[in-house]
């Protein structure tokens, strides 16, 4: 303990990297279950997770938004106007709700006001995004961006003047801060860390995420910096298989040694923006099976008690997630982290490693080697 200490302090002393705070609040799943809406909303608003990852479309289905519950503040113009945002891996755009929104929605969160903004710089080129049950629109808009005091000038970032239904009224936060690759940003806008990258505003080409498993304070997203205080197991660096977003190649996934998907190597998107652990059907069907839970996710919270662990074998090692991980507890009933997805694409099957997985690991998103580095907590 003292060694870990002597780390922190020498990191702290040393003043590297940007130290953005997450704040763990209850998800939207939670808010719509104890007002009586969930069932309602859930019947109104179906939706496919996967649709997010086919960036020719342009989709970023924000349902998967459900059971989110880290967001983290920042400040766009001159005098500096707050948002939460969601800091998501899984995406590339920044975009908050704007003044010219009248949708209830942007009346429910804060707006960005261009004519507060002494250093806002309009444009005629719009933005729009498709979501699973409908649309985001907007204007693009050049402002000062602050992320913890690294000030980002000239940031392109999305103004939105129209957003879909009823979803984003009940969501704790703001707008998205996407931190995937240039390669997939709707109108081709550079995303944040892009240009921090470019400006040589952070130390090195790297951001890390902290998610914490059960307190409500010490999450966070470190840019330009590794903390040594949660790498003292090492960090297990795995390549990239795509620049698109934060892609890997899995070898397989096993649950008491013995595989039950991915048998024939997967891949896998380490995606802060998505809370769930999402895999394909017919490999969620299995692990569902495998694990003595229901279709709908739902298990006794006796049996839930005696899981093992479901262990993701990726270049050549093995990470593994424990039931108290994976179980959900809500009201005395409990299910699992797990969600199916149609997802098929031309490397085969696809994962998404959401918060379930993250909070079991240290991530260290390397944008100047191309890889994910994990270190067991």
């Amino acid at each position: 303990m003292k060694l870990l200490l002597l780390l922190s302090l020498v990191f702290l002393a040393q003043g590297l990297g940007t130290r953005v705070s997450l704040r763990k609040m209850k998800s939207l799943r939670e808010r719509l279950q104890e007002q009586g809406l969930l069932e309602t909303f859930l019947k109104q608003h179906p939706y496919n997770l996967a649709d997010k990852y086919f960036p020719g479309m342009a989709m970023e289905p924000l349902q998967n938004y459900m059971d989110d519950e880290y967001f983290g503040t920042i400040s766009i113009g001159t005098p500096a106007q707050e948002f939460t945002v969601v800091f998501d891996t899984g995406s590339s755009n920044l975009w908050v709700p704007s003044v010219f929104c009248s949708s209830p929605a942007c009346r429910n969160h804060n707006r960005f006001n261009p004519s507060d903004s002494s250093t806002f710089l309009s444009t005629n080129d719009t933005l729009f995004i498709a979501y699973g049950t409908g649309s985001m629109t907007g204007i693009l808009g050049y402002d000062t961006v602050n992320v913890a005091g690294i000030n980002v000038r000239n940031q392109i970032f999305g103004l939105a003047e129209t957003e879909p239904g009823d979803f984003f009224y009940y969501t704790p936060f703001d707008g998205i801060l996407g931190l995937a690759f240039p390669s997939i940003a709707s109108s081709g806008a550079t995303p944040v860390f892009d240009n921090m990258m470019m400006e040589r505003l952070v130390d090195r080409d790297l951001f890390s995420v902290y998610l914490s498993r059960d307190s409500q304070a010490g999450s966070f997203v470190l840019f330009g910096a590794i903390d040594p205080y949660y790498t003292t197991k090492g960090i297990s660096w795995i390549p990239l298989s795509a620049e698109t977003y934060w892609q890997i190649t899995m070898d397989s996934v096993s649950v008491s040694g013995t595989r039950v998907a991915c048998s024939s190597g997967c891949q896998a998107i380490v995606d802060t923006g998505t809370s769930l652990l999402a895999m394909p059907v017919q490999a969620f069907q299995i692990v569902m099976s495998t694990l003595g839970a229901s279709s709908n996710s739902e298990i006794s919270c006796e049996a839930a008690r005696r899981l093992p662990d479901l262990v993701f074998h990726i270049h050549g090692r093995a990470f593994p997630v424990p039931a108290r991980a994976y179980v959900i507890r809500s009201g005395g009933v409990c299910s699992l982290g797990f969600q199916s997805m149609d997802a098929p694409t031309e490397e085969g099957e696809l994962w998404i490693l959401g918060d379930v997985f993250i909070r079991e690991y240290y991530v260290v998103f390397d944008r100047a080697n191309n890889r994910v580095g994990l270190s067991q907590l």
